[in-house]
Parts: C-alpha cells; sequence; structure tokens
C-alpha cells in the first residue's frame, strides 16, 4: 500500500467524467487499498479515484461505523433533506452548509465485481453522495448554501 498525492482544486481532472471499471484486478485492489490509506492518512471519511488521479468510478468511504468499498457506484433512491458542514480533502480547509439527501440507497460492485446495495442516512448518505459526485466532476461547492468563515468554524469548536 502507498499514500497517493491528494489532488486540489483547480487541477482539471476533479472536473472530469470517471470511466466505469471494467477489470477487477489486482490493479484495482491497490488502487482501493491506497486510496484508504490515504484518506486515513489525511483523516478524511471518504475519497473517490479523481481525488488520487485515477479516472475510474472507484470510491472508499469510513465514517467510523461502516467501512465501504464501491466500485460502479450509482445512486438508485433518495429521500428527505439535510443541511450540514461538509468539507473535502481536494479543498483544505474550505467548509460549507450543503444540501443533501438525509437516506440514500446506492448500487455498487465490490473489489471482486460483486453487485451489492447499501443505503445510509445523515453522515453516510452525505459521504455517499459526496464522494459520487466526485465521479462525475461535481465537488461539494456546488451544494453548498453558504461557504463557513474562519469566525464560523471557530465557534463550532
Amino acid at each position: 500500500m502507498a499514500i497517493r498525492n491528494i489532488v486540489k482544486e483547480g487541477d482539471e481532472i476533479l472536473t472530469k467524467v470517471c470511466r466505469k471499471v471494467e477489470k477487477f484486478d489486482a490493479k484495482l485492489h491497490t488502487l482501493l487499498d491506497d486510496m484508504y490509506e490515504t484518506m486515513n492518512m489525511a483523516n478524511g471519511i471518504g475519497i473517490a479515484a479523481p481525488q488520487v488521479g485515477i479516472l475510474r468510478r472507484v470510491v472508499v468511504i469510513d465514517t467510523g461505523e461502516k467501512k465501504l468499498e464501491l466500485v460502479n457506484p450509482e445512486i438508485i433512491s433518495q429521500s428527505g433533506e439535510q443541511r450540514e458542514n461538509e468539507g473535502c480533502l481536494s479543498c483544505p480547509g474550505e467548509y460549507g452548509i450543503t444540501v443533501r439527501p438525509y437516506k440514500v440507497t446506492v448500487k455498487a460492485q465490490d473489489r471482486n465485481g460483486n453487485e451489492f446495495k447499501v443505503s445510509g442516512e445523515a453522515l453516510l448518505a452525505r459521504a455517499l453522495c459526496h464522494e459520487i459526485d466526485h465521479l462525475d466532476g461535481i465537488l461539494f461547492k456546488k451544494h453548498t448554501i453558504r461557504m463557513l468563515t474562519e469566525e464560523d468554524l471557530k465557534n463550532m469548536r
């Protein structure tokens, strides 16, 4: 496993739509393992392949309660609404209040190509939406109703 560089906002790769994964091989397994290690080193709860420079539909999430590897994920249902603080490893130090669904269900494949579904509420739903957006070249800022100031962040501590 290796720590990969996290691509920062302004890099064109973060605006591109990722290609579907067709090969479920050792190269994909290494990518997933590296993404976990990179995410953990950066104290994130999710990371998508384009954030490490790879234009493939691959996401890893670890909310502390649930650890997920999602290959070719797609949201198949969503309901409710939540407005919460959100940030991104590709936009260090920037946070905003986003509007996201409260509950989502996602269809995806695991590292071996087996299809599965996962549902999440609150934080997990937000993380799923955030990371899947990355696969379509969308940053969290598109969903913000207000970016947070330094003062806002101090008051939240």
